[in-house]
């Protein structure tokens, strides 16, 4: 299957390329950066040195193919989609533009009209672990933010309990300096992001309306920034119900994701990795969540760890790729991180 990558870059984009290219039922056709055009993709990512003779190309020289990616900044794929969308294939949005059902949300959150609310009724929100069955028939996959997906994954299954109604959650969120972007201007730079730990948006991040679509719980985010290069840890602190001891979290979490290749139950009584941890997941699709018991505050909190972009981008964007078409799906994401890192 030929497959083409829009605004491959970028940080994301980059690590897309670098899964597409080790998955064996895809070609990597094409990949286009305006500012790069013409270069060699190691140019951009170093790492992917005589693994492709690909060049960037051009936005304006992109070809059909049955599967594009849209690895583009927010506001630009919503945009695009139609045109692509026109052609017959399959497109994967890794951009925000596509992930919120309610068009009034986007300038709440973006700062913009969407151009094509018509598009977001058709869009598959791209959690295989909630939406398996859409993606299958999906034309327009949105593939969800890091944060959320994080989120999301920790609070889902005591979300979904009909015996516990009027559930509300406090989400608290670190991420490494990758999930800024390439071009994350000042506060990117090593002098200002070297020993951070920076509450970059303690009110009013744009994944709470994400989380809230697909959780269906209120939610209170606050983000920061720490050192790491990679990486997302949530922890939640659910609140509004009698927490549940360990032993009914343990059944809850491994009836939810038991059978889920990409999402493990982590939580030892001892050990260094007794709870989720991010810099394990580098360079992985896997998602750990874990959780605890806090009965003497009426609290459970939960965590989820993942690699901003793998299972919070590009490996999620491939994961929802096997599961619209068919194929196994862990294929091309096999790769199970490093330790030590």
């Amino acid at each position: 299957m030929n497959v083409a990558v829009v605004g491959g870059s970028g940080f994301v984009g980059g690590e897309l390329v670098r899964l597409l290219l080790g998955h064996p039922e895809v070609t990597v056709r094409q990949v286009t950066s305006d500012s790069m055009a013409g270069q060699p993709l190691a140019r951009a990512h170093p790492n992917l040195r005589r693994a492709t003779p690909l060049l960037f190309s051009r936005r304006s020289e992109l070809q059909p193919a049955e599967v594009t990616f849209l690895a583009t900044p927010h506001g630009e794929a919503m945009g695009q989609a139609p045109e692509l969308l026109a052609t017959g294939g399959t497109v994967v949005d890794l951009s925000a533009d596509h992930r919120l059902k309610d068009g009034a949300e986007y300038p709440r959150y973006y700062h913009r009209e969407h151009p094509h609310p018509e598009l977001l009724a058709e869009a598959v929100y791209g959690l295989p672990e909630l939406h398996r069955d859409a993606l299958r028939r999906a034309r327009l996959i949105a593939v969800p933010g890091c944060i959320a997906t994080a989120a999301i994954l920790a609070l889902r299954p005591l979300a979904g309990d009909p015996a516990r109604p009027g559930l509300r959650a406090v989400v608290d969120a670190k991420s490494g300096s990758s999930a800024s972007g390439r071009d994350a201007g000042p506060a990117g730079l090593h002098a200002e992001r070297s020993g951070v730990m920076r509450a970059y948006a303690p009110t009013g991040h744009r994944h709470t309306a994400e989380i809230e679509q697909e959780t269906g719980v209120p939610i209170a985010l606050s983000c920061h920034g720490v050192e790491a290069v990679r990486g997302v840890l949530a922890t939640v602190h659910l609140l509004g119900a009698s927490p549940l001891p360990d032993r009914e979290l343990w059944k809850t979490y491994r009836a939810a994701y038991g059978p889920e290749p990409f999402v493990r139950v982590v939580h030892d009584a001892d050990g260094i990795h007794r709870e989720p941890e991010p810099k394990i997941l580098a360079g992985t699709n896997f998602c750990d969540v874990g959780f605890a018991s806090d009965p003497a505050h009426e609290r459970t909190v939960l965590l989820a760890a993942l690699d901003n972009l793998g299972k919070g981008a590009a490996g999620a964007a491939v994961q929802c790729l096997n599961v619209r078409y068919g194929w196994p799906e862990t294929t091309g994401l096999g790769f199970l991180g490093l330790h030590p890192v």
